[in-house]
């Protein structure tokens, strides 16, 4: 089954002090094929993350290309409609939840899909179950 990615969710498997078995069992999952979906933001996302903690000396660069290696073999499906929806349903539902709009965009994609979504964002988390989406990982 697809579920939606939000970047959080993906952070346990490069930083062993955020490890959790939800998360283990959640790349587990993937490695034997389930699929994830993330919006278009997320690679940069993803990357601005890597960037700091490189910059804070928590990863060094060997630690995010094996990161990177390891994602590159899971299915990570970026969606093609992103872009169009950020500018009426993503900031809509960011203003209704109180949600940035990065994280709207995760919140749309998973109510568009009718998908479960991973996070370990509270605000996104809370954002979810006001609005009837189903969590995959808190």
């Amino acid at each position: 089954m697809t579920f939606v990615l939000d970047c959080s969710a993906a952070l346990p498997w490069v930083f062993a002090d955020e490890a959790t078995d939800e998360a283990d069992r959640l790349l587990e999952e993937m490695a034997r094929g389930a699929q994830a979906a993330v919006p278009a933001i997320w690679h940069l996302e993803l990357g601005n993350v890597l960037l700091g903690a490189m910059r804070k000396k928590r990863i060094d660069q060997a630690g995010v290309e094996a990161f990177l290696s390891r994602l590159g073999n899971l299915e990570i499906v970026v969606d093609p409609e992103t872009s169009d929806r950020a500018w009426d349903k993503t900031l809509d539902l960011a203003q209704q939840y109180r949600l940035s709009a990065y994280d709207a965009a995760y919140l749309e994609l998973a109510m568009r899909r009718g998908a479960p979504l991973a996070t370990l964002d509270e605000e996104l988390a809370a954002a979810c179950r006001a609005a009837g989406v189903q969590l995959k990982l808190l």
